[in-house]
């Protein structure tokens, strides 16, 4: 089996994640749809076009793509998932915790496979550090950042869009300390706001054992946007753009040093869709990399977050 995607959204994503997938699997993408149907036809050459998400989710595809902006993934994702069509949702997942359990709940109700399209969980270098964590000895802090210029992109600087850093780019590094330390104890969290969104948000997680994840995200200014895991007998670093292929390297406190290049090739989309089709041919209904409880936990930090810096978007009740 070898099966036929529908993307809902015809934004920079799903080109990336369409073109990942025809180039480098046998997986399809066989329709977009858009709420602009001359968009949507000449959205990607061969594809065809839908002028709605109606027609999209009721149509013959096998799964259903996420690709629109944050305020509306909840929406979107309800929609598929009544068509009865399995769903890859792109991060943030949904834009608070109450919307992700619904989503959640929904799924769960039809015995469908819905996933959160954090990527960054299915790359190979991400798989090398789940095998790595055992040389570090105990891990005692993470620190992570993730930080670019984006102040021109409209949609996250508009608090109706859900913008701001902390859900575009800070999950990436949330989502992480998730991974390796799961679920924290306290955060405590400080931001910066203007018109509405948060230009940066910083957090600590603290666990038992004194262990705590340093997160840092901003967007209108590049930082370096590596991620360390510190234990002790070790540590791992991972280089520029570490929620991308990229390269890391080991440091053992004797001072010995074991380096992983990057040598992947493509965007790496394409590794969660990949994923998601053995899922969905097993029968499994989400996935053990990223299970729904967790995306709603860390939807949950999110939340908390925001609390703590005062974030609220204007269609929140």
């Amino acid at each position: 089996m070898s099966i036929k995607w529908g993307v809902i959204g015809t934004g920079g994503i799903a080109r990336e994640f369409i073109s990942d997938v025809m180039t480098h699997t046998e997986m399809t993408v066989a329709a977009i749809g858009s709420r602009n149907p001359e968009k949507a036809n000449s959205f990607f050459p061969g594809i065809k076009g839908y002028g709605s998400y109606e027609e999209l989710v009721n149509s013959d595809v096998d799964a259903i793509y996420i690709a629109t902006p944050h305020q509306v993934h909840c929406e979107n994702t309800l929609l598929a998932l009544y068509a009865d069509k399995p769903v890859l949702c792109e991060k943030p997942f949904a834009v608070n915790a109450k919307e992700a359990k619904k989503m959640a709940d929904l799924a769960k109700t039809k015995n469908l496979l819905l996933m959160e399209a954090m990527w960054t969980r299915y790359l190979p270098h991400i798989q090398k550090v789940r095998e790595l964590l055992p040389e570090l000895g105990e891990v005692k802090n993470i620190q992570a950042d993730h930080g670019q210029s984006l102040m021109h992109i409209k949609r996250l600087t508009d608090p109706n869009y859900a913008g701001g850093a902390l859900l575009d780019l800070g999950i990436y590094p949330i989502s992480f300390a998730f991974m390796v330390l799961g679920k924290p104890e306290k955060i405590t969290a400080k931001g910066v706001i203007e018109n509405g969104v948060d230009l940066q948000s910083s957090a600590i997680f603290e666990y038992s054992g004194g262990r705590q994840a340093v997160i840092n995200t901003v967007m209108n200014a590049k930082s370096p946007t590596t991620a360390s895991i510190n234990g002790t007998r070790a540590r791992l670093e991972l280089s520029n753009s570490f929620y991308r292929p990229t390269d890391m390297r080991l440091i053992y406190d004797d001072g010995r040093i074991v380096e992983f290049k990057n040598e992947y090739r493509g965007h790496g989309l394409r590794e969660q869709a990949i994923y998601f089709e053995k899922m969905l041919i097993s029968g499994k209904k989400e996935s053990p990399l990223l299970p729904m409880s967790e995306t709603v936990e860390i939807m949950e930090c999110l939340d908390e977050i925001r609390n703590q810096i005062g974030l609220k978007y204007p269609f929140e009740k």
